[in-house]
């Protein structure tokens, strides 16, 4: 049917159709091309970013690309002065940063109670230790600070609040939290830890999007010790950020075979990522995917119409062409060839819009989501398949009123006759 012969009177009459066709016409079926790869690409990739912002926070404020932390049988890391000492060996280690971790309670307003039966203005949250300096090299902590000052290595009875856990700052409700009530930079709180109560200064606010970081209290990490009565050097977590181009698995397997799971849980940060975020992350790739089928489908109607439409105006001229010798094989294939320019056309222009504009100018400047900074995900195999998507609806779509006006009868055709 497809004979070399057709093909190439087909390509002929294709090409010769595409230079005589209106520049305008040919400039709005290219741009519906443009607009449903786009649609294909963007939609899904900017669902499936919205989690992946996610993902690259956590990775970048908080667990780097390894996190070592206590076993499930025990409140801390131990032998961590070894575990640290041996990190700082491995090459692939670039920084690393420990952490104190406990329970605890805040509260504030305790000097206006007017009655001990009066509920307290006060809120659970995970109290973190850190080492400033070190902490703020490897997370940059300092930057999510919204109002009042970082902590300083020399600050004591001073702490830096979760915007989570003050309601002037807090992002809606959160469960199982009651946000403490007239706190700003400057204000007295009480912290609780472990039986242990100090009255502490709120230096400053950190602002996040992860909500570990927004329902936590930050102290100096010598502070928390004498809190909960560590006189050790054992740790709750150590975060490890390797060098470029090392691969997270690959350090996890050696730390196992070195033994150092024997002495922390050992994950690397897609392991860490909270339960069910990847299970998020897939419905959200469904949804995209059927929200672009609807672009797609509109996009094979729109050529549909625009090769009927062309096909049945030119119904004279294509009785002539058959009237002449020339295959109706040959015809239909002419208006495949014309769909293939303006799938690829469009796909072309597609990806030059969507790897040299959007997804560097995404990357730089992320979508402010309320809980994540989104970024454009368009992997290129992922890409690629939607483009040939695009191609085999719109080859289907021109294909098919091309075939109902050419099998028509000649003298038909020619005359003008229904």
């Amino acid at each position: 049917m497809f004979s070399p012969l057709n093909i190439g009177v087909g390509w002929y009459l294709a090409k010769r159709a595409i230079l005589r066709a209106s520049i305008w016409t040919t400039a709005l079926i290219v741009f519906v091309m443009l607009l449903t790869f786009l649609n294909l690409v963007v939609v899904t990739g900017v669902l499936v970013g919205l989690v992946e912002g996610i993902n690259n926070s956590y990775r970048t404020q908080y667990t780097g690309d390894l996190i070592l932390s206590a076993l499930p049988t025990k409140d801390y890391i131990e032998n961590t002065p070894s575990v640290i000492a041996f990190l700082k060996t491995l090459p692939q280690v670039s920084l690393l940063t420990e952490r104190y971790q406990a329970g605890g309670t805040i509260e504030a307003n305790y000097l206006t109670r007017t009655s001990d039966t009066e509920k307290p203005n006060a809120t659970g949250a995970q109290i973190i230790g850190i080492d400033p300096s070190a902490e703020n090299l490897f997370t940059g902590l300092a930057s999510h600070v919204i109002d009042g000052a970082y902590l300083g290595d020399n600050d004591y009875d001073q702490v830096m609040v979760g915007n989570f856990l003050l309601a002037k700052y807090a992002f809606g409700n959160q469960p199982s939290l009651t946000p403490l009530t007239n706190v700003d930079p400057g204000s007295k709180i009480r912290l609780s830890v472990g039986g242990v109560t100090r009255e502490v200064i709120v230096k400053g606010v950190i602002k996040s999007k992860i909500a570990l970081l927004a329902t936590s209290v930050f102290v100096p990490a010598s502070e928390l010790r004498t809190l909960i009565g560590r006189t050790d050097q054992n740790v709750g977590q150590i975060a490890v950020r390797l060098v470029p181009g090392s691969d997270p698995n690959a350090f996890e397997a050696l730390l196992l075979r070195s033994g150092i799971g024997e002495e922390a849980k050992i994950q690397t940060f897609a392991e860490s990522i909270p339960n069910g975020v990847a299970d998020i992350k897939n419905t959200f790739a469904m949804l995209g995917n059927g929200f672009s089928s609807i672009g797609l489908i509109v996009a094979a109607i729109t050529i549909f119409i625009v090769i009927f439409v062309n096909a049945l105006t030119r119904r004279k001229f294509i009785g002539i062409l058959k009237g002449i010798g020339i295959s109706a094989e040959a015809i239909e294939i002419s208006y495949i060839f014309q769909s293939l320019f303006y799938a690829a056309l469009g796909s072309a222009l597609g990806l030059i819009v969507l790897y040299g504009v959007l997804v560097p100018l995404i990357a730089a400047h992320p979508i402010n989501f309320p809980f994540s900074d989104g970024v454009l995900v368009a992997p290129i195999p992922g890409t690629l398949l939607r483009i040939l998507l695009l191609v085999a609806a719109t080859i289907i779509a021109g294909y098919l009123p091309a075939r109902m006006i050419v099998r028509k009868n000649t003298l038909d055709s020619i005359l003008g006759r229904a």
